[in-house]
């Protein structure tokens, strides 16, 4: 379908990935719903259109009423929520299984449900679990659910990036977890510009699985380096033995739970035969094109640095 004028319903619409998925479909002369708990979470979205191109609805995944007056009238569907933690099986799963059922009873012509690298039925960990039990939630309820699987996803607000930059910042010598654990990082311009592209293209795309990574696979150990090297940091790392890692994840108020701890036993990383962001005329932007911008206020001269300061 084209996107001129069609009214899409995007559940999470507000969050960091939302907004980009937003300003790309606006720009492309769609009409964005966007399903919030809260919606004035969202509100930072409106600007991004044009008058009248951008609506909010009061939506909670795991009620079906409140889902139902979201998809009413809507052309094509989104799920973009997700949770990590407690109720994953109540979001991740019946949520998705809810936003597909609702797409399917009123009419929508394509739904794409977001997940993850990593989901699998026999994944160690409850997350990844829980996001394979999402696919084939959507896709029973929704036979032609496009699914999209990104790696660990960055940009200018992600929490991933930021969230090592900071420590990198704040600690001379940096603990790697994990160092070994190979991931391919996305770029969520990339990430928005396949979900236009999917459903710019919706007929063609329908039922299948792609998988959303950037043009580098990286360890974990050589992506801090990486980040520590952007926000001009000097900085020495230090491999937790893995027996260690196990024991600090179980501990009370630990910075990594044991259902992370678990996901990286598994490299995530496109799979070799899987669809990609190639096949969606996408081309994959590699982190030090992007991060440069943003990760200055890390540095010591940065905005936010030493010399910013005092001057």
């Amino acid at each position: 379908m084209t996107l001129d004028g069609k009214l899409v319903c995007i559940f999470g619409g507000g969050g960091f990935l939302g907004r980009y998925i937003s300003q790309k479909l606006l720009s492309h002369g769609a009409r964005v719903r966007i399903a919030e708990r809260s919606v004035k979470n969202a509100m930072h979205i409106k600007p991004l259109g044009n008058l009248g191109q951008t609506q909010f609805a009061s939506a909670d995944v795991t009620k079906k009423e409140s889902v139902e007056r979201a998809v009413h009238g809507c052309d094509a569907v989104i799920n973009l929520v997700g949770v990590f933690g407690s109720n994953m099986e109540k979001v991740n799963v019946e949520g998705a299984r809810n936003v597909a059922e609702a797409a399917a009873s009123l009419g929508c012509s394509s739904l794409i449900q977001m997940s993850a690298i990593g989901a699998d039925s026999e994944s160690p960990s409850l997350y990844g679990r829980s996001k394979a039990g999402g696919e084939k939630a959507a896709q029973e309820a929704f036979p032609g659910a496009i699914i999209l699987r990104p790696s660990i996803i960055f940009g200018r607000e992600d929490a991933f990036i930021n969230r090592f930059a900071g420590m990198i910042q704040m600690l001379p010598i940096v603990p790697i977890i994990g160092g070994d654990t190979k991931f391919q990082p996305v770029f969520v311009g990339d990430v928005a510009d396949a979900v236009s592209n999917v459903l710019a293209s919706s007929a063609e795309h329908a039922g299948k699985t792609f998988e959303l990574g950037g043009p580098e696979v990286v360890t974990m150990r050589d992506l801090n380096r990486r980040i520590a090297k952007l926000a001009s940091r000097e900085r020495d790392f230090v491999d937790i033995p893995d027996f260690a890692a196990k024991i600090l994840a179980m501990l009370p108020g630990s910075p990594i739970s044991t259902d992370q701890y678990k996901m990286l036993a598994v490299d995530n990383i496109v799979a070799k035969k899987a669809l990609s962001l190639d096949d969606l005329d996408v081309l994959p932007t590699s982190l030090a094109a992007v991060a440069p911008g943003w990760l200055e206020q890390y540095a010591e001269q940065g905005r936010f640095g030493a010399r910013a300061k005092a001057a």
